[in-house]
């Protein structure tokens, strides 16, 4: 068993090679694309705004990249992968057999000194992409070890390496559907993805969360961040949010779109077929109008 000064020392190295990999990337170039990442508070229908974007997009022609980093997985069942198939899906931070063949290392055991902190992975989307209604695919990467953020290790190096990777396919439309906060990904996510849509709902513990990740969306230089403030049911709470927006200081949104409440999306809820087949309802208007917004900043 390694005594302090043998672990002190491993874990030193390992941030030096990380620090090693960290200028290297900052080198790179990024590539231009369609990248939007998706956050806000638990609940507030990151899932459900990102599978009808995602079917939107994919029906003006677009080839739709749907990548699932939100720790409750539902974005399959939204965007309507029947359950047959999303019973067998297996989140690649849960995926040991992967993770040891591109890391060297597998999760939970002694992996020593030292692992692949840059692991190829070209092949994860043709190997555990989904593909869903309107040829949507999609990719579970589930999130990363919550009491290893920031760590190295091998579920973590992984999980990078797929981000960074999905920054560079051409040609796709990229949506990624996350947990609270962008920190996880942060360097990652600053490569490629220039939009960020931030949901909340007229309440402040749901708008202090909106700011927070706005914030940071900004830090990481995300270039156009979008505010949606979602199930609303009187005006008085757009004021609200505003109100709360000044009070905290923040109000640095390239748009601002408005998604009155809707019981079509609470009675379907995660589904969205029924508001896809439903033009009329205030929930496809708005998610429409946001759709095209999001191509707009796009070109």
């Amino acid at each position: 068993m390694a005594n302090k000064g043998e672990k002190d020392e491993r874990r030193k190295k390992l941030f030096q090679i990380a620090e090693e990999l960290r200028e290297r990337t900052k080198k790179q170039a990024p590539e231009e694309g369609f990248r939007v990442v998706i956050t806000g508070k638990g609940g507030v229908g990151k899932t459900t705004l990102t599978a009808i974007l995602a079917r939107l997009l994919a029906r003006d022609g677009y080839k739709v990249l749907a990548v699932d980093e939100d720790p409750q997985m539902n974005l399959a069942h939204a965007i309507g992968i029947p359950k047959e198939v999303r019973d067998k899906i297996v989140p690649l931070n849960r995926n040991l057999d992967y993770i040891e063949e591109k890391t060297g290392a597998r999760p939970g055991t002694n992996w020593g000194l030292y692992f692949s902190l840059t692991p190829d992975v070209r092949d994860v989307v043709e190997r555990f992409g989904v593909v869903g209604p309107d040829n949507v695919m999609l990719l579970v990467m589930g999130s990363v070890v919550q009491a290893a953020a920031g760590c190295l290790c091998p579920e973590n190096a992984l999980l990078d390496a797929v981000v960074k990777y999905i920054n560079l396919r051409k040609g796709e439309v990229i949506l990624m559907d996350t947990q609270a906060g962008l920190e996880h990904f942060g360097r990652a996510l600053a490569r490629g993805f220039k939009q960020a849509v931030i949901l909340t709902e007229p309440t402040y513990n749901s708008v202090q969360v909106a700011v927070d990740a706005a914030k940071l969306a900004r830090q990481l230089g995300i270039k156009y961040v979008h505010l949606v403030i979602n199930k609303v049911k009187k005006d008085k709470h757009i004021e609200k949010v505003e109100d709360i927006l000044n009070e905290l200081g923040f109000n640095d949104f390239t748009t601002k779109t408005v998604i009155p409440y809707d019981e079509l999306v609470e009675e379907y809820d995660p589904e969205v077929e029924a508001i896809l087949s439903n033009p009329d309802s205030v929930t496809y208007k708005k998610v429409h109008e946001l759709k095209d917004i999001l191509i707009r900043y796009a070109e």
